[in-house]
C-alpha cells in the first residue's frame, strides 16, 4: 500500500472519529397562527401571531466526548417573530437558552440562560397544552418572566434512578452587597410506566439594590410551588397541576395594562392554582381539554376560572396543523386573559388556528 494511500485512509479514519466525538446540530420551530381576541375593553382583535402553540426558534446543540464518560455540551437558541421575521425580544440574540455544560453518568450540570425547574414541571407534566395555544396553563398559572427563565444559573439535572430524578437551579443575583435578584429551585419526579409526578419550587427575590440615585428597597420573595402529574390510561391521558404563590411578584398578571378598563386589577400575592386536563385520540389527531381555577386568597378575592379545548393534526412526522378556543371568567374585578405560548392576550376569549413545523 502507497504511503499516499495510507495518509488518506489515516486522515479519513481521524476525520469520522472526530466527527463522532464532536457535533453541533441546527434545529427549531416555524409556528403562526390566525388568532381572535375579544372580551377586553378595546374590543375584537384579529391578527396573524408566530409561536402560537410553540414560540418560534432557531437553536444549536453541540456536544464533545471528552472521554471517561464525560461530554461537553451547549445550547444556544433565538426566538423570532415568524409573521414579521423580528427577534422576538429586542436588544437580544440568544434570549430562549444559553448555556455550556458538563454530562455524564452522575448528572449535567450546566452554566447560563436556562428554563426554571418549575416552568420545566408545569410544561412538560401538568398541562396537556404544554403551555402553549389559547387552553394553555399561562392563562391562570404564573407561567411568565423569571418563573419560566433565569440567567445567570447554575443547573444539576440528575439521572434518573428506579423513576426517581431531580433539578437545583441556583442565580446569584449578581448585586454588590445586595441579594437582589437572587433566584433559586429545585424539583424532583418519579416516572413509571404510564405514572408520571413531578414536585417543583421556584423563589425569587424581589429586592430593589442602592445604587447612586437609586433607594434600596425591601421585599418578601416571591414563592412558588408546583405539584404536577398525569396518567396514561391508554387512548386516554389525564393531567393535573396544582399550584401555590405567595409574595412579592410570585403571580405577575400576564397583561397588566388594564385590559378591561375600570378599576385595573391587582396580581395576586397569596393564592393557588389548579388545572385538569385530558388528552385523547380523535380522528388521526389528538383532542386537548382543560379546567383551570385562580383561588386568590388576599382580601380582594380575585378569582377566576377558565377552559380550553384544542385539536392537533398531524399532516406529517415534523408538521401539526392546531385549534384551540379558551375562556376565562374573572371575578371580583380580575383581570385575566386568554393567552398562547408568545403573547398575553387582551380578553377572556381566544380563538387560535395555526400551522406549526419543526425542524
Amino acid at each position: 500500500m502507497s504511503k499516499t494511500l495510507i495518509a488518506a485512509t489515516l486522515a479519513l479514519a481521524y476525520a469520522n472519529l472526530a466527527s463522532a466525538q464532536s457535533s453541533v446540530s441546527l434545529y427549531g420551530v416555524a409556528d403562526a397562527a390566525l388568532v381572535r381576541e375579544s372580551g377586553g375593553a378595546a374590543g375584537t382583535l384579529n391578527k396573524l401571531t408566530s409561536g402560537a402553540a410553540s414560540a418560534s426558534r432557531i437553536g444549536f446543540k453541540g456536544s464533545e466526548d471528552l472521554g471517561g464518560g464525560w461530554s461537553a455540551v451547549m445550547t444556544l437558541e433565538t426566538g423570532y417573530k415568524l409573521d414579521t421575521g423580528e427577534v422576538d425580544a429586542a436588544g437580544t440574540i440568544f434570549n430562549r437558552q444559553a448555556f455550556v455544560g458538563l454530562q455524564g453518568a452522575a448528572g449535567t450540570v450546566t452554566l447560563g440562560r436556562q428554563y426554571t425547574p418549575w416552568h420545566n414541571a408545569l410544561a412538560g407534566v401538568g398541562d396537556p397544552f404544554a403551555t402553549g395555544m389559547a387552553g394553555g396553563a399561562k392563562n391562570l398559572f404564573p407561567d411568565s418572566g423569571a418563573n419560566v427563565r433565569s440567567s445567570n444559573t447554575v443547573r444539576y439535572a440528575s439521572p434518573a434512578l428506579h423513576g426517581v430524578s431531580g433539578e437545583l437551579a441556583y442565580s446569584p443575583g449578581e448585586q454588590a452587597g445586595s441579594a437582589a435578584g437572587r433566584q433559586f429551585g429545585a424539583a424532583i419526579g418519579y416516572a413509571a410506566g404510564a405514572l408520571t409526578v413531578r414536585l417543583a419550587y421556584n423563589n425569587k427575590n424581589g429586592d430593589v439594590a442602592a445604587a447612586p440615585g437609586v433607594t434600596a428597597v425591601s421585599r418578601d420573595n416571591g414563592r412558588n410551588a408546583l405539584v404536577a402529574a398525569n396518567y396514561d390510561f391508554g387512548p386516554v391521558k389525564a393531567y393535573c397541576a396544582y399550584g401555590s404563590d405567595k409574595g412579592y411578584n410570585s403571580a405577575p398578571l400576564g397583561n397588566s395594562a388594564n385590559p378591561y378598563g375600570g378599576v385595573k386589577p391587582t396580581a395576586s400575592t397569596n393564592g393557588n392554582d389548579m388545572l385538569l386536563g385530558v388528552s385523547a385520540p380523535l380522528a388521526r389527531g389528538t383532542v386537548l381539554a382543560s379546567y383551570m381555577r385562580k383561588n386568590d386568597k388576599t382580601v380582594l378575592d380575585q378569582d377566576a376560572h377558565a377552559w380550553g379545548l384544542g385539536y392537533l393534526y398531524p399532516w406529517s412526522k415534523r408538521t401539526t396543523m392546531y385549534s384551540s378556543y379558551a375562556m376565562i371568567a374573572n371575578r371580583h374585578g380580575a383581570g385575566y386573559t386568554v393567552a398562547n405560548n408568545s403573547e398575553s392576550g387582551s380578553g377572556n376569549r381566544g380563538l387560535n388556528l395555526g400551522l406549526r413545523h419543526t425542524f
